[in-house]
């Protein structure tokens, strides 16, 4: 943990990707626009929301109650975040000007100690700060302040920057070791106060940032406790016994966890400014801690799509190797909360088993949460969806063959926004010595050592190249990752021309050139993208004879609209024979697709017999996972069988 890697700010990358630059203005020209009328309930036919509604009420700027979930709050912070992002991706003067409005009313509204959350100062002024387990004061507070500092970093203003400086005072004013020992119910309120500490500089926020997290399971009963001195709940669907510590992730210390349990979203939120204050501080113990919990989750825990909670129970982790697909929660924050996680262990120490995850994530477990004209969304992400069975029957109701416009628990769709606006900052970071590139995202990228432009043709192609313009005539390190999909025999690397020996330049799963550069340097990679079988730990029971296809960092799906009813019928030959065509008409235009001889069972009508299936050939069609659902109801399957 010697080196000093930072992450970059957002103005520093103008992305000019082949597949990303459209997913960004998708999201800033349909999503944004589509969400900031949701807030406002202008969308008939969707899910009230109320939620700016709410801060008009809790400034005085109307009258009414109170209306949607206890952490409506949080829809508008993301909503906020996401705007601020989308403005230095493609500046809008008018967008701008309504967020200006916006931030105004929850000046206004909040309250002259600090305090912000309109559910509590509109519907219940009683009882602020009394249940922490339930009501999410923190975790509203906590995506408050990544909107003001995010507003902040690409606006320059301020006014939402000092409303949330005053709520975090607010709350170190309430929290700590001679004040309540209190704990956020969801894990949020720590990054935010590590965000809000680079922005300021002021070390309280970094203090709280660890005060929350080292407070964590030194009390395991907190919440029980919480529970009984006030003797009120707000949902009402648990008794007053004794809580799932594991659940709440307060069974034990941060650095005594060794497993990744409970609510997953919580989780790995809190995971992310575990990983975010080791950096910070080079706290080895914390690393070692966040190690820990990464390995479970990425060796034990995690679908091939990224996707992490695998019930819908809490919406939660289980235990090892539980993964089953035609019950998948896979929540789409969950998979969001995954890429935070990998980039700040990346700021840590630049390992390529980190890049590999985010890399994971974001073409597959996140981009599967959003329609792909941008109007519909997904909150759970499964890897088998059957008609008639999916949402339908108890067990399956959570899982939807197809998304809806909106939800109550709108939280998905608004942290999809951010995350894609701010892609340029995950593409990168930095160090006094190395400029580190985790993905292959085409862009130009401006630091001080250098101005990188990255032309790419990635994910579909395997071809990229970085054009290097050198602002310093000191020696500087580049370190690009490399997937470890890529084979090192497919992969060569020109430099200026001149074939280089890529696996002696190789360290942890990236490429390390050092030189003096100059004004017009290029490095060239080229590689091969190989139709690639998958096969699951035995221990993943429901994946036991099956097989999946991936891509580069694609994971493939089978639907029925592309190769019929019943395709549990389907097998995959021990040999396969794939061609792919890069799609050029309707929903799926643009995308590759992959064909391959297969072969279907077809048995008796009986419901038993003695008589085996016999097969038939046929051709198979795979498509990428974070497509589907996008031709109407119908089958999907990522395991398939095995011939």
């Amino acid at each position: 943990m010697s080196k000093n890697i930072h992450e970059i700010n957002i103005k520093q990358v103008t992305i000019h990707d082949t597949f990303w630059s459209a997913m960004q203005h998708r999201m800033i020209d349909t999503v944004i626009p589509f969400q900031e009328k949701v807030l406002n309930d202008e969308v008939p036919g969707v899910e009230k929301s109320h939620a700016i509604e709410n801060f008009r009420i809790a400034a005085g700027l109307s009258k009414g109650e109170f209306y949607g979930m206890v952490f409506q709050d949080s829809d508008v912070a993301k909503w906020l975040e996401g705007v601020a992002y989308s403005l230095a991706v493609k500046p809008d003067a008018a967008l701008e000007a309504r967020a200006d409005e916006i931030i105004d009313i929850i000046e206004k509204a909040q309250q002259p100690d600090g305090y912000l959350d309109t559910f509590f100062i509109v519907k219940e002024p009683e009882h602020r700060w009394q249940n922490l387990q339930e009501c999410h004061e923190l975790y509203c507070a906590g995506h408050m302040m990544e909107a003001g500092v995010a507003y902040y970093q690409t606006t320059g203003k301020e006014k939402l920057l000092h409303v949330v400086e005053r709520l975090a005072d607010h709350i170190i004013s309430m929290f700590g070791e001679e004040k309540e020992h209190g704990i956020p119910g969801h894990q949020e309120v720590e990054i935010g106060l590590m965000k809000l500490y680079r922005a300021t500089g002021k070390e309280k926020y970094k203090k709280m940032t660890r005060y929350f997290l080292e407070e964590r399971g030194k009390n395991p009963n907190y919440f029980y406790e919480e529970k009984k001195k006030r003797g009120w709940q707000h949902w009402g669907q648990y008794s007053l016994e004794p809580l799932d510590q594991r659940y709440t992730q307060t069974h034990a210390t941060i650095y005594e966890q060794k497993e990744a349990v409970g609510h997953s979203v919580r989780a790995v939120y809190m995971y992310t400014a575990m990983a975010d204050l080791a950096g910070e501080d080079k706290d080895q113990r914390l690393y070692e801690a966040c190690q820990t919990l990464w390995d479970n989750i990425v060796k034990k825990r995690m679908y091939i799509t990224g996707g992490i909670g695998s019930t819908v129970e809490g919406e939660a982790f289980t235990i090892d190797y539980d993964l089953p697909n035609d019950m998948a929660y896979a929540e789409t924050c969950a998979s969001i909360g995954m890429i935070f996680f990998a980039r700040r262990m990346l700021e840590i120490k630049p390992l390529g088993i980190y890049a590999d995850i985010m890399e994971r994530e974001l073409y597959n477990g996140t981009i599967s949460g959003i329609q792909l004209d941008g109007k519909q969304f997904f909150y759970v992400n499964p890897l088998e969806v059957n008609p008639g069975t999916s949402g339908t029957i108890f067990g399956y109701k959570h899982v939807l063959p197809t998304r809806p416009g909106w939800y109550a628990c709108a939280c998905c769709p608004p942290n999809l926004v951010r995350l894609v606006t701010s892609l340029g900052t995950y593409a990168w970071s930095e160090s006094e010595t190395t400029l580190y590139s985790h993905l292959f995202l085409g862009q130009t990228a401006e630091f001080d050592k250098a101005v990188v432009t990255v032309e790419s043709s990635y994910p579909w192609e395997g071809e990229v190249s970085y054009q290097v313009k050198a602002k310093t005539k000191d020696p500087f390190e580049l370190a690009i990752h490399i997937p470890s999909h890529i084979r090192m025999d497919t992969l060569t690397v020109t430099v200026n021309g001149e074939k280089t020996d890529a696996a002696s330049y190789m360290k942890d799963g990236y490429f390390y050139l050092k030189r003096n550069w100059g004004e017009n340097d290029e490095i060239i990679l080229r590689f091969d993208l190989p139709v690639r079988k998958v096969y699951a730990n035995t221990n993943v029971r429901e994946d036991e004879g099956c097989v999946a296809l991936m891509r580069g960092p694609v994971v493939y799906c089978f639907e029925g609209v592309d190769n019929g009813e019943c395709i549990q019928a389907l097998r995959i030959p021990r040999e396969i024979k794939a061609r792919t065509e890069l799609c050029m008409e309707g929903v799926l235009e643009g995308n590759v697709l992959i064909h391959l001889p297969g072969y279907r069972m077809e048995s008796s009508d009986a419901l038993y017999s003695e008589e085996r299936p016999k097969r038939t050939d046929v051709m198979l069609t795979a498509i990428p996972y974070y497509a589907w659902a996008n031709r109407g109801e119908n089958q999907m399957r990522v395991w398939m069988p095995e011939e």
